[in-house]
């Protein structure tokens, strides 16, 4: 699997993939620590790192957790008519109140996942804006009851091992970040416009210094750095580590959705975010209790995994896997080709 990530990349090398792990390990960390826990320079982390950036592989970006401010987060289904699908998948990957779109089902299908910042915002969406567009046949809205897997930089498990256990200590790991949890909190945050300006300047560059963020917020780094831990303590915000998988050799990706019998909804959900190729998975409303994305290599590894490791699971009723044929928005980021491209660039 290590030859496979280093290689079938022209653009990703064996360090590429270690500062990458590194990143996600340690999303704010300096490039010199960095370069101290990987035995590189600080000057070739920076080179590496910008040019991750520049060539679309890599992005860190600060994601807002709607469900901290008290907002449910939703998936959507449409089935639209042929011909229409990619104008109204564009449209939505404009929108900031959706952070994930993609093509499958032969092209008539767009997934999406909402992350409005309120109620009136989300219903905007959902129950005006989709079900009046003409090229929309059907609309299925399914709320998201339990996130297993996702968060910063989804903590992809196929990164799993680049680094030893030494030197992901010495970056300051405390082990995974995200951890199972309710998706709407009990006791929401309420923001001021200081923390708004601090999530606007991290939407843009997770990395951004404590200097930066002051002078965004009208602040000082010392404030500025204690509302930054208290907004990553109340899970406000992640620092995603966005990955272009087809960079790391994974071409294939697919929605994965499940039936499972109730009482086994969080054994498998817990045991799809144990999986390498899981990159997301939650409980969820509506027919198919559980949803997930997965990447893999290729077709043929696709069907191995459903077939063997999912087709498994005790509790498992049945599955529809639904490759992506094209992925138009992930985690807030758009794509084009591949590769993860900022909104002025791909215009």
């Amino acid at each position: 699997m290590e030859d496979m990530r280093m290689c079938e990349s022209g653009v990703v090398q064996p360090d590429d993939v270690r500062i990458i792990r590194a990143l996600q390990v340690a999303p704010r960390a300096s490039f010199a620590s960095i370069a101290n826990a990987l035995g590189l320079t600080e000057g070739s982390v920076k080179r590496r790192y910008r040019r991750l950036c520049a060539d679309g592989v890599i992005r860190v970006a600060g994601m807002v957790n709607p469900g901290a401010l008290g907002q449910s987060r939703w998936l959507v289904r449409l089935r639209c008519r042929p011909g229409s699908v990619s104008a109204i998948a564009d449209a939505l990957a404009k929108r900031d109140d959706v952070n994930w779109v993609a093509l499958s089902a032969a092209g008539c299908e767009i997934t999406c996942a909402t992350q409005s910042r309120t109620r009136e915002q989300r219903e905007d969406l959902l129950g005006k804006r989709l079900p009046r567009t003409a090229a929309v046949l059907d609309v299925n809205a399914f709320a998201m009851l339990r996130q297993f897997m996702g968060g910063r930089g989804h903590y992809w498990a196929a990164l799993h091992g680049v680094l030893s256990p030494e030197q992901e200590a010495m970056l300051g790991s405390e082990g995974p970040p995200f951890t199972e949890a309710p998706v709407v909190a009990r006791d929401p945050v309420r923001l001021t416009a200081e923390d708004e300006k601090i999530l606007g300047s991290l939407a843009t560059d997770g990395r951004a210094s404590l200097v930066g963020l002051a002078a965004a917020a009208d602040s000082t780094p010392g404030r500025v750095s204690r509302r930054l831990h208290a907004l990553l303590e109340r899970r406000v915000v992640h620092l995603d580590v966005e990955i272009a998988a087809a960079a790391l050799g994974y071409h294939t990706r697919a929605n994965l959705w499940l039936r499972v019998h109730p009482s086994a909804v969080k054994s498998v959900g817990r045991t799809l975010a144990q999986e390498p190729e899981i990159a997301f998975a939650a409980a969820v409303s509506g027919t198919y209790n559980i949803h997930a994305v997965a990447h893999c290599r290729d077709l043929d590894e696709l069907f191995e995994f459903t077939t063997d490791r999912i087709g498994s699971l005790t509790g498992l009723r049945s599955m529809e896997v639904s490759p992506v044929l094209r992925h138009v928005k992930q985690a807030g980021t758009l794509l084009y080709g591949d590769r993860l491209v900022e909104a002025h660039r791909r215009a």
